[in-house]
């Protein structure tokens, strides 16, 4: 009897294990819905939205007023207007799962390649992508010109990666924007006196940039979520 009992409970385990395997589905059965979801929702891609509540009431513009200036280059809005900050981890097998399924349902005959861009593991660098989008052309293009002119330069002592205990690695390279749907690349290292920066211990991976002083980009990641098919990615 107790033979057919053990017996019993292993093949019921062996159907549960085998029910929740089905939920999680391969990226490349990912829907549209399912890789935005990765990319601006999930352990490894975060949105952080800036709204002007300056322009929210109607107020005239009158020359040599406060809001006179502003107005002059962007125009009155009279309403609330954000912009989206889409902060990933680029360098996590997920993102990069996700850009390449969304670029595939579209193209599929670039499958060969998007997996290999898919699966690649990163061992050197830490890669953050950071993209914007706003329902006001005139915010997102103002976004567009400080990204585009920022260097490492200028970015690289007010732009690190943070964990707990203060910890802190600091910019290595910087790259704007190009026409690939991914935004401006931050380059950081991966390993520190011999030790990876990030361990599977830790509790938090802080993202923060001051791009411009109207423009700060700070963003937390728990790493306790970043497991994937039984690894650490980020």
């Amino acid at each position: 009897m107790k033979k057919i009992a053990v017996a019993i409970l292993m093949v019921c385990a062996l159907v549960v294990i085998a029910g929740a395997q089905k939920k999680f589905k391969t990226w490349t059965e990912w829907t549209e819905k399912d890789a935005q979801k990765i990319l601006d929702d999930s352990p490894w891609g975060q949105t952080q939205v800036e709204t002007d509540t300056s322009e929210m009431f109607y107020s005239p513009t009158t020359p040599g007023g406060t809001n006179a200036a502003a107005r002059g280059q962007q125009g009155a809005t009279n309403q609330a207007t954000s912009v989206n900050y889409r902060i990933r981890l680029l360098s996590a097998r997920p993102i990069r799962q996700a850009f390449a399924r969304r670029v595939e349902l579209q193209n599929p005959k670039l499958s060969e390649q998007l997996r290999a861009f898919a699966e690649r593991k990163s061992d050197q660098w830490i890669v953050v992508a950071v993209d914007y989008d706003s329902k006001d052309q005139r915010f997102s293009g103002k976004a567009l010109q400080i990204f585009n002119s920022a260097n490492t330069g200028v970015l690289k002592n007010n732009t690190y990666l943070e964990v707990k205990g203060g910890k802190r690695i600091f910019l290595q390279d910087y790259m704007a924007p190009i026409n690939d749907g991914m935004g401006a690349k931050f380059i950081f290292p991966r390993v520190v006196d011999g030790q990876p920066f990030v361990t599977a211990d830790g509790d938090y991976l802080r993202f923060y940039s001051e791009m411009s002083k109207d423009i700060k980009l700070n963003m937390r990641f728990r790493i306790s979520e970043m497991m994937y098919d039984g690894q650490l990615e980020y």
